[in-house]
Parts: C-alpha cells; sequence; structure tokens
C-alpha cells in the first residue's frame, strides 16, 4: 500500500509485499530519494531522520541551492529527478528551453494525490490492473506557468513499481521540450555493476556486465525503434549477485521507440540511474495549455539473485502487461512457410505443406512474405496488401478455407509500415513515406517508412489491415518492420516540429495496433521486426508473443532466449526449430537439441517438413506430441536459469509446484569428463517427484568408423552400406528413473548417466557430443 506522513515534513512510502520505496519532500521543495530495496517499516520522524543525507556545510567547489537553505547541494542528493541549473550537473530528468531562451529548471512541491485508479498515458499504451484499480501516487511540482507530474503506480504481488512524468505549458509562451524522462534511482552508494543486453541482427540479447562506479554507462537506442542493438530492459547488481543470492534491481520501459538509460556515478560515488524516451534529436514544442507524458517504466528489486528478480518482471509481465483473449491462453504450435518456401509460393504448395505439417500435429500454419502484390523479391510490392490471384487464384478466402479444412488454424505474414517505391502505393502517396525533399533517402531492405506521424496514413492502414484479417479465416498475423530509421522526417509536420518525428511515429503506430486489436481479438498478433529488433513492453500491450530473432540456429537461440529470460517470460518468446545446417549460420545441430530449445517459448517450425526423412518426422511428431503434454509449464511455468556456459541448463516449475521441465545443452565436449549432475530448482523441497527422461534413439552414424570396432566386416565411413545399417537400425539411448524429495534433487541434485568418452559405450551410456541436450520430466508422486 501507499502511505503518507504528514507532519513537519512529508514522507511517501511505496510498499509491495517483498519491497520498499520511500521519498520526502525537503525544506527546500524537492523530493529526496530515501530508500528503495528489501521491505522496511519507517513509522515516526526520528526514524525518517535517520534515512535523510545529513549535511552540515556546503562542499568545496560545488552549488548551494539557496541563501534559505545553505545545505542543499543538488548535485550531492538522491533525487526523485533532476534538473538543469541550481548546481545539478548530473544527467537530466528534464530539461526544456523557454521563451526567453533559458534553460534553468526550478520544479519544486505543491502537492500530491492518492488515487485506487491509473490515469491513461495519452495515447501510449502501460500496465493495468485486471480489476481496473491501481494503487497510484502523483506528486506536482512548479516552476511558474509549467507544472511537473510525478506518477507511480503499485504492484504489490510482483515487488514492482512503476513511474512516468507529464509536463504541463500553462503559461502563455511556447516552450520546447528536450527531454522528459520516466524514471530516475539515485542511490547511496557505488558497490554496483550494471548489466545490460546488446547485439544485432540474429545476435541479439547478448548479455554484458560493466563495472558503473565511475563515469557513466550509456544503455541506448537511436534506431527509431528499441532495436536489437540495446534492449531497454537493464539491471543494477552487486559484483557477488548470484542466479539466488545478492540484491539485484530491474529496469525496463513501456516503449517501442528510441530509448535511453544511463547509470552515472557522480563526484561523490553516488550512482545516478535514468531511463526514458531519447533525448537525441527530440524536441517537443508544447504550445499554452499542451502537455506531453513519457513512457511508463518498470522497477523491481530483489535480494533473491537475478532469478529472483527475473521472477518479478515475468510476473508483471503476464499479469500486468499482456492482455486480451491470448494473455494466458497457450500457443498454439505452428509452422511458418517462410524457409521452406521463400518468396516461391503457391495455393498447392502451401496447402501441401500446411498437410504434411498437420500430420504431424502442427496447429497453425503461417503463410509468410510473398502473397500480395508482385512480391516475387524483396524490392517491390510491399504496401500493396492484395493478394496475387497467380500464386492466389482464390485469395486468402480459399486458401484459409482448404487449410482449416484440414483441422488447422491459419495465419498470414505483413509488414504494414513499410513501402517499397516499387509499388502502386508510393506511386499514388510518394508523400506518405519519411523522406526530406531534394535529398538522399537511404534505404533499408530496399523499403521506406511510411509517415503514421500523419493521421490520414494511420486510418488508411488500420482499414486496409481490417480489410486484409476479414479476408479469410485469420487465426494468426505475424507483424514485421524490416529497417532500422534513416533520414527521419515527416512530410506531414511543421519543420519547427521535427523533433516530435520519432516519438509521434510510435504514438500512430500504438494508435494502429490498438485499434486492430480491438477489431479482431480473436487473432493471435505476433511482433516481429527483423527478428529481436522491436522486442519490448510497448508491443507486448498489444502482441502476446515476438519473435525473438531471425536466427533458428539452436546454439545461438541458447543465449538468445537465455538473454531474454532475464526480463522476459518464455510465453513472450517465438521460437522456431528449423532445418539444418541452419540457414542462418550454416551450422548442423541434432534435430532433439532445436526442439528442446525452441521448446522454451511458443514453439513453432520453419522448415519443410514435407521432405524430412521418415525417422525425422516421427521423431518430430513425437516432440509435438510431447510438448503438448507439457506446454502450459514450458510457457507459462516459472522460469529458472541453472547454469549458463559451456553447458545451459533451464528448469520450468508449474505454480503448484508438482509438474517441471529441464533442460540441459552442451556447446562442446571436453574430453574425459564423464560425470554430470542435473540440480533442480522452484521444486517444494517436502515433496517426493519422480525424476525421469524419455529415452531417444540413437542414429549410428553417430559414432562414425567407430562401427568397425564391432562389425565382422569392414564398413565404409557414410557408404551405401553404413547408410542402409543405419537407416534400420537405431540404438537405444540411457534411461534416467529416479524417485526423490525435492530438497534432494535441488540440494544434491541427480548424478546423470556416464557420458561418453571414448573407453566403451552400452545403452546406460549417455551419447553427449557437441550441441547435445536432454530434456527431464519431473513430477510430483502422489
Amino acid at each position: 500500500m501507499i502511505k503518507k506522513i504528514t507532519g513537519s515534513q512529508e514522507l511517501f512510502i511505496l510498499s509491495t509485499d517483498h519491497t520498499s520505496y520511500m521519498l520526502a519532500i525537503t525544506p527546500s521543495g524537492h523530493a529526496e530519494h530515501l530508500y528503495y530495496g528489501a521491505r522496511i517499516d519507517v513509522d515516526t520522524a526520528e526514524e525518517l531522520e535517520a534515512l535523510r543525507q545529513k549535511r552540515e556545510f556546503e562542499p568545496g567547489n560545488a552549488i548551494v541551492y539557496s541563501a534559505d537553505h545553505p545545505t542543499t547541494v543538488l548535485e550531492d542528493m538522491c533525487l526523485e529527478f533532476s534538473g538543469t541549473g541550481h548546481g545539478d550537473i548530473r544527467e537530466p530528468f528534464i530539461e526544456l528551453v523557454q521563451a526567453d531562451g533559458s534553460r534553468t529548471t526550478d520544479f519544486l512541491y505543491r502537492g500530491s494525490e492518492i488515487t485506487d485508479s491509473k490515469p491513461s498515458l495519452s495515447g501510449l499504451p502501460g500496465s493495468y490492473n485486471a480489476d481496473g484499480t491501481a494503487e497510484h501516487l502523483c506528486l506536482t511540482f512548479k516552476d511558474g506557468a509549467m507544472v511537473l507530474e510525478l506518477h507511480y503506480c503499485v504492484y504489490p504481488e510482483c515487488d514492482v513499481i512503476t513511474r512516468w512524468a507529464k509536463l504541463v505549458n500553462n503559461g502563455d509562451h511556447a516552450i520546447e521540450l528536450e527531454r522528459l524522462l520516466s524514471t530516475q534511482l539515485d542511490l547511496p552508494d557505488n558497490e554496483w555493476q550494471t548489466t545490460s543486453f546488446h547485439g544485432a541482427w540474429t545476435r541479439e540479447m547478448d548479455k554484458y556486465t560493466a563495472d558503473t562506479t565511475h563515469g557513466k554507462f550509456v544503455i541506448e537506442s537511436r534506431t527509431g525503434c528499441s532495436s536489437n542493438r540495446a534492449n531497454p530492459f537493464f539491471m543494477l547488481h552487486r559484483a557477488d549477485t548470484t542466479e539466488d543470492h545478492g540484491a539485484v534491481y530491474g529496469f525496463n520501459l513501456i516503449y517501442s521507440g528510441n530509448h535511453y538509460a544511463a547509470v552515472e556515478t557522480n563526484a561523490y560515488g553516488k550512482p545516478h540511474i535514468v531511463q526514458g524516451v531519447n533525448p537525441s534529436g527530440f524536441r517537443f514544442v508544447l504550445d499554452k495549455g499542451e502537455s506531453f507524458t513519457a513512457p511508463e517504466s518498470v522497477m523491481t528489486y530483489s535480494d533473491n539473485g537475478f532469478s529472483g528478480q527475473s521472477r518479478n518482471m515475468h510476473r508483471f509481465v503476464k499479469d500486468h502487461i499482456l492482455r486480451g483473449e491470448w494473455a494466458k491462453v497457450e500457443r498454439p504450435i505452428l509452422l511458418n512457410s517462410w524457409e521452406a518456401s521463400y518468396f516461391n509460393i503457391s495455393e498447392s504448395n502451401l496447402v501441401s505443406l500446411a498437410k504434411a505439417g498437420h500430420e504431424m500435429g502442427v496447429e497453425l500454419f503461417v503463410m509468410d512474405d510473398g502473397w500480395f502484390g508482385d512480391r516475387s523479391d524483396d524490392t517491390r510490392s510491399l504496401g500493396d496488401w492484395d493478394p496475387n490471384h497467380k500464386k492466389l487464384p482464390g485469395g486468402l478466402g480459399r486458401l484459409s478455407k482448404k487449410i482449416t479444412d484440414h483441422g488447422m488454424q491459419f495465419g498470414i505474414w505483413v509488414e504494414p509500415e513499410m513501402v517499397n517505391v516499387n509499388s502502386r502505393l508510393y506511386e499514388q502517396h510518394p508523400d506518405w513515406a519519411m523522406a526530406i525533399k531534394g535529398k538522399l533517402h537511404s534505404e533499408g531492405r530496399h523499403q521506406r517508412i511510411l509517415d503514421l506521424c500523419n493521421p490520414e496514413i494511420c486510418d488508411y492502414l488500420i482499414e486496409k489491415m481490417s480489410e486484409v484479417f476479414s479476408s479469410g479465416k485469420i487465426s494468426y498475423v505475424k507483424w514485421d518492420m524490416n529497417r532500422i530509421f534513416s533520414d527521419v522526417y515527416s512530410p506531414y509536420l511543421h519543420p519547427k516540429r521535427q523533433g516530435e518525428t520519432a516519438h509521434r511515429y510510435i504514438l500512430g503506430l500504438y494508435k494502429i495496433m490498438g485499434a486492430l486489436t480491438k477489431r479482431f481479438p480473436h487473432i493471435l498478433f505476433e511482433g516481429c521486426a527483423s527478428g529481436g529488433n522491436r522486442f519490448d513492453l510497448g508491443i507486448l500491450c498489444y502482441f502476446p508473443q515476438i519473435w525473438a530473432s531471425d536466427n533458428t540456429d539452436a546454439l545461438c537461440r541458447s543465449h538468445i532466449q537465455e538473454g531474454y529470460s532475464y526480463g522476459y517470460p518464455q510465453c513472450c518468446i517465438g521460437a522456431h526449430v528449423s532445418g539444418s545446417p541452419n540457414h542462418q549460420t550454416l551450422r548442423s545441430t541434432p534435430l532433439e537439441t532445436r526442439f528442446n530449445i525452441a521448446a522454451f517459448g511458443a514453439l513453432g517450425y520453419e522448415l519443410d517438413v514435407g521432405k524430412m526423412f521418415r525417422w525425422d518426422k516421427e521423431h518430430t511428431r513425437l516432440q509435438i506430441t510431447l510438448y503438448k503434454v507439457w506446454r502450459d509449464v514450458l510457457q507459462y511455468g516459472d522460469f529458472y536459469r541453472i547454469r549458463s556456459g559451456n553447458v545451459h541448463e533451464w528448469i520450468c516449475v508449474s505454480d503448484d509446484k508438482t509438474r517441471a521441465v529441464g533442460m540441459m545443452m552442451q556447446e562442446s565436449v571436453e574430453p574425459n569428463t564423464q560425470a554430470h549432475r542435473f540440480y533442480c530448482k522452484g521444486l517444494d523441497p517436502d515433496r517426493t517427484y519422480r525424476f525421469h527422461n524419455i529415452s531417444g534413439r540413437v542414429n549410428i552414424k553417430l559414432f562414425g568408423s567407430l562401427i568397425n570396432t564391432m562389425s565382422p566386416i569392414r564398413i565404409r565411413q557414410d557408404g551405401m552400406l553404413h547408410n542402409m545399417i543405419a537407416r534400420f537400425i537405431k540404438m537405444g539411448g540411457e534411461v534416467e528413473d529416479h524417485t526423490a524429495k525435492g530438497s534432494v534433487l535441488m540440494s544434491a541434485g541427480v548424478a546423470l548417466r556416464q557420458q561418453f568418452s571414448g573407453t566403451g559405450y552400452n545403452e546406460n551410456v549417455r551419447l553427449f557430443p557437441d550441441f547435445s541436450s536432454r530434456m527431464y520430466f519431473i513430477e510430483a508422486v502422489e
């Protein structure tokens, strides 16, 4: 709950089940941050005084706020927000230019309001409670005719606090807002590290940890989207923090555009963390009576290590971000046509592919790019959202009926935000694309970006996509966006308002997504932007899952999905089994491993299932059957990272702790390391469980020429006889089957069967070469 104590000073306490967040108003009218961490109780003025920073004299070479407050030195205070001027030289929370050209701001406290409902965020998505209530605090500060509101919401069961800000110009003259961030957290000591997630296309969510005890560490996107270069989620933690122990702060932003976060340590050793819309290139003009609302930011704290922080964030996303009919529904297993067909599609080959998938248990068939206009490659027809009748003679209606008649759902790929110059849409409306008149425009994937600052374009896309989505039995839409921004300019906006372009584009996007998800609540929308180029909480407010990466290589995906797992639950992560060698890396990995990694997400397949070998088809059918049994745990269970590195170990545990699925994957073999132990997490220590695997069949070709140590005749490796033997003879894999209490499985672990190390093999030896993996199932015994 939020508690307010009124006396000579005001104290505000925001409490969750396990954390406390405290701030107080100083005699000078500033909002001083006192504490954020494990839950504590402060009930008296004496206890409040124990938390406040003490100062009798100003430090040398610093600025005193005023003669009336000679010990107030803003540069060295823990504040709820920082401005410019009056001596606060840290990264500002708010920055603006007033009519007289001045930049100094002096927002001082004027009042507070505590409500049980959350106000809307002016066109931006945000968190919510299913029952419509919210524990909400608004603090108001004024500087002349300008009003700054700081908003806080509390989600106690998730140990999450959200923040955002709003600036209102009540003056007679326009102001130019150059930044208004969403959150600021100042801490009293500098023994912290920052972990953030960076990368590029097909290399998303690389985990990077840096000491941030001096200087400034910046996490930002200038791409026009949240970007694969730097995800908006990051953590602050102690150097000795582990998965299960130690203090961790988690931060995220409910926003899909250019974002910015900085972890700065001031001259006195105090960390200063800010996050919000990227101020680079941003300038918002506020005329009299106009306002600007910053996106909502998300904060959590856990003293149970990285996994504790992750579970807080996962619970928050599942309960307070995802919404609509698909929020808590198990996601269907899909087959996507892209890597099987690319642009070379036709009604007949799509139906044939879907039928082959259905025979293996696939529930949803998705037609990817290439179905509209004159779309034979990626240089043409983007924007012309009418079916190509040479490829689809009966349009989406007839194709979708043929697919659904086979007992499957049907989905399509679209990329509504983009246009090719070689298209009817561009020929009719060249001014609808972002470009600077008379100057070269640099393109990505032969595309230009439609100017979503223009309401006419937004309305057109809403109606055109509504026409497409209504033209057949469509249950799923993959919404792509395959380029970052360049030469950012809106032909619709006045030249003096071009600094608003990037943010207004995102507002236009949210308007389109909001309208379409409301019109088509039954459709499962999956966000995609070259894979993980727009994987953020803003998209998840509309689309309940996101294609995590265009890279489907199992080894790469083990790192990518593990990176996402720090801030996002597995039900949000689109993950596919694709062909081998992989189309992005040319790496060959076992089908078992490709499935085991993809199963820890919203499972799909992206390969030509009709041309798979008979044994692979049967194996895939069994995988799909298995996934359906355990899908609820894999998509919605509590996720734990057990081990990372050369060996990855994960486990998902059901809410009632009666069922769990574990996974172990090895990147490369270390010779003569025969013993592995699997340590479970998240189980009930007093409950008895059965720990077991499903024994696989081993392809004899895995042994190569070693087959000759047991064969009475010489067999040439990869020769006709070798291939024939491998086709008809499959060897049994090792069996694990143990019954033990949860405390044993978690503390002592399970000693697995001996790993093959070149000294002998029988059915009790675990063959575990490079890129091998195993899945383990844990069930409570009544």
